[in-house]
């Protein structure tokens, strides 16, 4: 029998004991039995917790703490775990404050930092670095605080209980929340997670965060948080073949405050990545500045203008062309709703209502268009950038994923092949209120346009954006293609818009600002088609490009 030195790697995992990792169990409140977390306890009678799919910040579910008492003697959640004498740990739990009216403090084998009970509405990180003494049993968790206004009942949720270092370094002490700036790495692993690692380390070469020991096949997203400097990220691959494409299509994507600085998946034994943080960095949802672009972007570092964007099209080029009819399996791997209902629907922008219950949903793959009556009928695939404008069912514009959506098929439908714009005087509105009409005056434009709500206007901006930059190549070619292809497009390959509509993307662009669900699709999409949208990944570059 043949067996090379993966696998006799793989057969000897299999059989060494695991290594002592102090890792949270359930960290991420996906098991539950009997309305209760696994792993978890309410140690005291003033708190109750219950099962939450609607807020989570990784995974589908999130634990909804609600606090009953003003006795804080009564309201703690823990569990125990083990950790390991010399080892040194970075705790991390995200919180989600509903009121305001409640602080929850961190508990590391003792009460640590706590909560911005003033955040409400959005996640925030608490974390703490802990140095284990002793190889022993400690307790981690969480204690809630009634504070001003507190009205006897509030709801606090909480996911991604972790501890996402262990090693040296660390700038996260204190237990206090983020005060500098926020990241995380999304990282999906190949088909031999245990070979990969990576660390962040600083000017000085001291490790600020890292990570190993991961499974195959998995995703994770792992939080950091850097004062302003210089930094490098380096992810390793015990085997020396990274972590696509021989063995599984693992890639990472280490975003701060929303801008992606180190990206990939393909690389030999290891690949680093410089980046700065604060004043020297780019970054920022649509303003202009210079940028610092490294790892896959590496090559348009300090261009600007029409210049940068020919690097971007050189980067993003001679991607992976799908079928179309790959794109269904895409949607059903990879459009479920994990943002707004979080109920595993498929993610429709022209019907989902960001404020409150869908008029209706879609089940993935057996919701597929076909034939349709009416909205909610079934989705299609629809090309936010009409294909009637490139000429057709032509490849590989027609499969390209970055602007291709999942759509109700009426809806699409109606949208026909009608440019985007500010609709005046509306004759269709979808049940989420994206409108079909007159263009509005003041646009520069009054034919028939199709208006997306104002949550997804950002979304089609930059695929267009991406459109621009990606078939730079051929994209003068196609302005008389098709009537509405002409009111949009200026024949060129640079500006690519008419003024009227590049005023309209630039607005949009900045007025919707990319979203954690772009970003997701984003890294889809680069496992899907091995390529990226830049603009998603670097927003502020819209303006650097197009901005004057």
């Amino acid at each position: 029998m043949n067996i090379n030195l993966r696998q006799i790697v793989g057969l000897a995992g299999a059989l060494l004991p695991a290594i002592a990792m102090g890792q949270v169990s359930n960290g991420d409140f996906e098991t539950w039995t009997s309305g209760a977390p696994n792993s978890w306890s309410t140690i005291d009678s003033g708190i109750s917790v219950a099962e939450n799919s609607v807020y989570s910040f990784s995974g589908s579910k999130s634990a909804a703490v609600t606090v009953n008492t003003t006795t804080q003697g009564s309201t703690d959640f823990r569990q125990t775990i083990n950790v390991t004498a010399g080892q040194n740990y970075e705790f991390s739990v995200r919180l989600y404050h509903t009121e305001g009216a409640v602080k929850a403090r961190l508990y590391v084998d003792g009460y640590q930092g706590y909560s911005d009970n003033s955040l409400t509405g959005n996640w925030q990180q608490l974390t703490f670095s802990y140095s284990a003494t002793a190889s022993k049993e400690i307790e981690v968790g969480l204690r809630f605080y009634d504070q001003t206004g507190f009205d006897g009942s509030e709801t606090v949720y909480v996911d991604a209980f972790e501890p996402t270092t262990l090693g040296s370094g660390g700038n996260n002490g204190g237990g206090s929340a983020c005060a500098s700036h926020s990241g995380v790495l999304n990282l999906t692993t190949d088909n031999y997670g245990s070979e990969t690692s990576w660390q962040i380390t600083n000017a000085n070469n001291q490790v600020e965060a890292s990570g190993s020991s991961y499974a195959s096949n998995q995703s994770y997203t792992e939080a950091v948080c850097l004062t302003d400097g210089e930094y490098t990220f380096t992810i390793s691959d015990a085997y020396g073949d990274g972590i696509c494409c021989s063995y599984g299509s693992g890639s990472y994507n280490l975003l701060i405050e929303g801008v992606s600085v180190a990206n990939g998946g393909s690389f030999g034994a290891s690949e680093s990545t410089s980046f700065s943080v604060g004043t020297t960095s780019g970054g920022g949802s649509g303003g202009g500045g210079s940028s610092e672009l490294t790892g896959y972007y590496a090559s348009a570092n300090g261009l600007s203008g029409y210049t940068l964007k020919t690097e971007l099209y050189n980067i993003i080029k001679n991607h992976n062309t799908q079928s179309y009819g790959d794109l269904w399996t895409f949607y059903i791997s990879y459009t479920s709703d994990s943002y707004y209902e979080n109920d595993g629907s498929i993610l429709d922008m022209y019907s989902e209502n960001p404020n409150g219950s869908d008029a209706y949903s879609y089940t993935a793959g057996s919701d597929q268009c076909g034939s349709y009556s009416g909205e909610g009928s079934c989705y299609n695939r629809e090309h936010a950038f009409p294909r009637s404008w490139f000429g057709g069912a032509v490849s590989p514009m027609n499969t390209d994923v970055h602007h291709v959506f999942a759509t109700d098929g009426y809806v699409n439908g109606r949208r026909s092949s009608y440019p985007y714009g500010d609709v005046a005087s509306a004759t269709y509105t979808s049940s989420n209120g994206s409108k079909l009409g007159a263009g509005s005056s003041a646009s520069g434009y009054t034919g028939t346009v199709f208006e997306p709500i104002d949550e997804f206007k950002g979304d089609f901006a930059r695929a267009y954006f991406y459109m621009a930059t990606r078939y730079e190549n051929v994209i003068a070619n196609w302005e008389t293609n098709s009537t509405y292809g002409d009111a949009v497009l200026n024949g060129t390959s640079d500006q690519v818009f008419e003024s009227w509509f590049l005023t309209l993307l630039l607005s949009w662009h900045s007025q919707d600002p990319v979203s954690q669900k772009e970003i997701d699709r984003n890294d889809a999409a680069f496992n899907f088609q091995n390529n990226r949208n830049p603009f998603v990944d670097h927003p502020e570059l819209v303006n650097n490009i197009w901005g004057n």
